[in-house]
């Protein structure tokens, strides 16, 4: 079997990741223990990240021709990918927040929504709060003016509960109105 024939279902399985992906993330994993990588893999898995270590020829084939093929320039050394087809800040938040305990994980630079960012720009993407957690942030802020306002209604309420309810409008104190002035009408001639 030529070596062709055997590289492209490799290629093929690159291409189908990164068909629907929104972000993808390429890492250097040199100097990674194996507990690490475990660690790691388990991570990205319960974000729903697909995370693989490929050739870089592969994936500089599979790239050809789509938004990714920004990231050839990138391919070189050892490289893994992540992928999310899901969130697309994912790869870049769990892949940071990891190489905060494991200095040997080298993030290189990813693509995100067609855009290509290098390891700096992914930093500030890795900050962005999961989709969730913002909608959720999102509805607090948009229930607050209203729960506040609930609770001045009860407030005016129980307070007027206290003091009694308040007076019908037939037994309420006579206004005192002011004298009508009557205007003379002008004579007629």
């Amino acid at each position: 079997m030529a070596k062709v024939e055997l590289k492209q279902p490799v290629v093929k399985e690159i291409s189908d990741k990164i068909q629907n992906a929104q972000a993808l993330v390429l890492v250097d994993h040199r100097g990674l223990t194996v507990a690490q990588d475990t660690e790691l893999r388990k991570k990205l898995r319960e974000e729903n990240v697909s995370y693989k270590v490929y050739k870089n020829t592969m994936m500089n084939f599979a790239f050809k021709g789509t938004d990714y093929e920004q990231l050839a320039d990138l391919l070189n050394g050892p490289s893994a990918l992540a992928i999310s087809e899901t969130d697309p800040a994912a790869p870049a938040r769990v892949l940071y927040d990891f190489a905060k305990k494991a200095k040997a994980l080298e993030i290189k630079g990813g693509v995100i929504e067609g855009k290509l960012y290098d390891a700096e720009a992914l930093k500030e993407i890795a900050t962005i709060l999961p989709k969730d957690q913002l909608l959720s942030k999102l509805l607090g802020s948009m229930q607050s003016p209203i729960a506040n306002f609930a609770r001045v209604v009860k407030q005016i309420a129980e307070k007027k509960a206290e003091g009694g309810e308040a007076a019908p409008a037939e037994e309420a104190a006579p206004v005192a109105e002011a004298p009508a002035e009557e205007v003379a009408a002008p004579a007629a001639e």
